[in-house]
C-alpha cells in the first residue's frame, strides 16, 4: 500500500486561472501544490500530462432514490454514477419513500450512505405544512440545508399554505432550497389542456402547464418571503428568462442572502427537443423556450445564476414511456454533466475556469462545505482529472444508471473522464468504478 500519491504534470483550472502543477496527497489530504514535485519513496506518481486537472464537481441537488424508490435507482448505483462522471459530493433531497421528515428518518439515510456512497454526501431535511418543530432540530454543521416543495411533489411534501411558508421562512436559521412552482396555476393549466385533449395531452403542452407564469409566481413569493425574514434562500432549477430579474449579480457570493440553481438540461435542451425525445426530457420544471434556455446561459455567465446542477431524477423507462399525465418527471444526468458543460465550452459557451467555478466552487462556498470544492493544500483530495482529446459516446453499455437509459444516448463529448479522486482515493480509473467506500457525510462552517 502507497504512502500517497502524487498527481505529475496535469494544467490545473482552479480558482480562475490554469498552471502546470504537481499535487501530492497523504491520508487524504492534499497536502503539497508545486510547480515539481519529486516523488517521496513508498508513493504512487500519476502522470497527468496532456489532461486538465480540476476540483471534484458538487452536486447541489440530486433524487437517488433510496429509501423506497430502489427499483428506479439507489445510493450506490447512481454514487458510482456520479463519480464516473467527476462528481465527488452530491446533496440529496428528502422526496423519497417515506418522506424525510423526521430527524430519525434524515439519519437513516445518512446510515445507508455511509456503507453505500461511492462519494461524498449530505442530506436535504424536508419540510411539510405541519413538521417544523422537526425541521428546526436540524444541525446546520452536518445537513446541507432544508427543502421546500413549494410546487409538486410527492407524499405529504407539497408546502403551499403562506401561514406554513412564513413560518419556516422566519424561523429556520440555515439555508432554504425551494423547488418554484406555483401549484394552482398548474392545476387550471391541465384542466384547460385535459378539456381540449382528454387524457391525450401532447408532451409538448408541458412547458404551458408548468408555465413561465407558475414559475415566476412560486420563486417571486420565495423572494418576497427571503428579504422579509432575511432568509438564506437558494432557488432550484430556474427554468424561464421572467424569473432571473429577481437574482442580482451586483455583490460577491458570499454576501448574497438570495442564490439560485440552473439545471444542465435546462442549458442543454429546449421546447424543440420534445418531439425527438418525448416523455425522456419531461422535467419540473419544464424544458421550456430556447429564449428562456438563451437567458439562462446569459444569467450564469453574468452571475445572477451561482450554481450549475444535474437535479438527476432517475425512472424506469417502461415508467417513463407512459402517456403525459402518467409518465413521471426527471431523468437521469450526473454521469455526462460535467462533460456536457464542457463540450459546451468547444461551442464557446462558457470556459472551462468558469465550469469549474459554477460546478466546484461556489456549491462549496454557497454551502459553505468545510475543505472541498477547490484545490488548496489542507483541503481534501477531491479530484478530476479529463482528457481532451479523448471522445466517449454515451450508450447504454456504458451507463452506471440503475435505470439504464439517458437523454444524452447517441451523444459524442469530446473530453473523457479518465480518473476521479475522492478523499485521495482514485474510485473511476477511466473504465470502471476501482473503490466503492471512499466517500464521507460533508461538513459545513457555518
Amino acid at each position: 500500500m502507497s504512502k500517497g500519491v502524487v498527481i505529475k504534470g496535469g494544467l490545473v483550472i482552479n480558482e480562475g486561472k490554469r498552471k502546470h502543477v504537481d499535487i501530492q496527497i497523504e491520508d487524504k489530504i492534499i497536502t503539497k501544490i508545486e510547480e515539481r514535485i519529486d516523488t517521496p519513496e513508498g508513493f504512487k506518481e500519476i502522470s497527468a500530462e496532456g489532461m486538465y486537472v480540476i476540483p471534484g464537481a458538487i452536486d447541489d441537488q440530486v433524487h437517488f432514490r433510496e429509501p423506497g424508490l430502489t427499483h428506479k435507482a439507489d445510493i450506490s448505483s447512481e454514487s458510482r454514477a456520479a463519480a464516473a462522471g467527476g462528481i465527488t459530493s452530491f446533496m440529496e433531497m428528502p422526496n423519497t419513500v417515506p418522506n424525510t421528515l423526521t430527524q430519525e428518518l434524515l439519519e437513516n439515510k445518512y446510515a445507508i450512505a455511509a456503507q453505500k456512497a461511492v462519494t461524498n454526501y449530505s442530506f436535504f431535511m424536508g419540510a411539510s405544512n405541519d413538521n417544523i418543530e422537526e425541521v428546526l432540530k436540524t444541525n446546520p454543521d452536518t445537513v446541507c440545508g432544508v427543502k421546500v416543495f413549494m410546487g409538486s411533489s410527492t407524499g405529504n411534501m407539497l408546502v403551499d399554505q403562506r401561514s406554513t411558508l412564513d413560518r419556516i421562512f422566519s424561523e429556520v436559521p440555515m439555508l432554504i432550497a425551494t423547488h418554484c412552482e406555483d401549484e394552482a396555476t398548474i392545476r387550471r393549466n391541465i384542466e384547460t389542456y385535459r378539456e381540449q385533449y382528454g387524457e391525450d395531452v401532447p408532451i409538448s403542452a408541458h412547458p404551458l402547464i408548468r408555465s413561465e407564469e407558475a414559475c415566476y409566481l412560486s420563486s417571486s413569493m420565495a423572494v418576497e418571503l427571503a428579504k422579509k425574514h432575511n432568509t438564506r434562500l437558494h432557488i432550484l432549477h430556474i427554468s424561464t428568462a421572467k424569473e432571473l430579474s429577481l437574482f442580482r449579480n451586483d455583490i460577491p457570493l458570499k454576501e448574497k442572502r438570495i442564490t439560485a440553481e440552473a439545471c444542465v438540461h435546462h442549458l442543454w435542451f429546449t421546447d424543440a427537443d420534445y418531439e425527438e425525445k418525448g416523455t425522456l426530457i419531461k422535467w419540473n420544471p419544464a424544458v421550456k423556450r430556447a429564449e428562456d434556455r438563451d437567458a439562462i446561459w446569459e444569467a450564469v455567465l453574468d452571475n445572477r445564476i451561482d450554481v450549475i446542477a444535474t437535479d438527476h431524477a432517475p425512472h424506469t423507462l417502461e415508467e417513463k414511456k407512459q402517456t403525459y399525465f402518467n409518465a413521471p418527471s426527471g431523468g437521469p444526468l450526473v454521469q455526462h454533466a460535467l462533460q456536457a458543460m464542457f463540450q459546451k465550452s468547444l461551442e464557446g459557451k462558457i470556459s472551462p475556469e468558469r465550469i469549474v467555478e459554477k460546478m466546484c466552487h461556489a456549491p462549496a462556498e454557497l454551502f459553505q462545505i468545510d475543505k472541498r470544492g477547490f484545490i488548496r493544500e489542507g483541503y481534501y483530495a477531491d479530484l478530476v482529472l479529463i482528457n481532451p482529446k479523448i471522445s466517449t459516446t454515451v450508450t447504454r453499455d456504458n451507463l452506471l444508471y440503475k435505470c439504464g437509459w439517458s437523454p444524452f444516448e447517441g451523444v459524442t463529448f469530446d473530453h473523457h473522464i479518465m480518473a476521479t479522486f475522492v478523499n485521495g482515493k482514485v474510485v473511476w480509473n477511466g473504465t470502471e468504478i476501482v473503490e466503492e467506500n471512499a466517500g464521507m457525510r460533508l461538513n459545513f462552517d457555518r
